[in-house]
């Protein structure tokens, strides 16, 4: 598996949101608000790899996984975190997560962040085996209750 960076010169931002949209899917009738990820075009993916910093794994030349980062005052934020479903269960989730930890350190930010919605347990187990913990909850606009679950991986030193 190759790992590429999704800069501007990116050129394959239908696969991309191809990839995006099928890795969410499973979401679909699960969580509500719905994934903001249904908002995503090509266009808006485009300005999110030039403003963003995002990550690609590629293995046989099709674009198996992506996760973009955004840096934060004392984090470095995990979003879009996808993986082709046919490609789920073979490591790449955490290794892009890997490629995460590498850029905080590289950036000197100490942890990573990133949100999971609550209806999604799964997926808690599936970040809290990765190391992270929960750091609090919040709501989406228009619900009283909690709709998401923040996430935190506090990471060291590069060794």
């Amino acid at each position: 598996m190759d790992t590429i960076r999704l800069d501007p010169g990116f050129d394959r931002h239908d696969e991309l949101l191809a990839l995006i949209l099928a890795a969410f899917a499973y979401m679909d009738g699960r969580i509500d608000p719905p994934s903001s990820a249904h908002a995503l075009t090509v266009d808006s993916l485009r300005r999110k790899t030039s403003d963003e910093i995002a990550f690609g794994a590629i293995a046989g030349g099709e674009l198996r996984g992506c996760v973009f980062l955004k840096p934060e005052p004392n984090c470095l934020y995990v979003g879009k975190l996808a993986v082709a479903p046919a490609s789920q269960g073979k490591g790449i989730g955490r290794h892009l997560i890997g490629i995460a930890e590498e850029k905080a350190r590289s950036l000197s930010l100490p942890a990573l962040r990133l949100q999971t919605r609550i209806e999604l347990t799964e997926n808690h187990k599936i970040f809290a085996a990765w190391g992270f913990v929960e750091a609090g909850r919040s709501s989406h606009p228009g619900f009283a209750g909690p709709t998401s679950i923040e996430m935190r991986k506090v990471i060291g030193p590069a060794l």
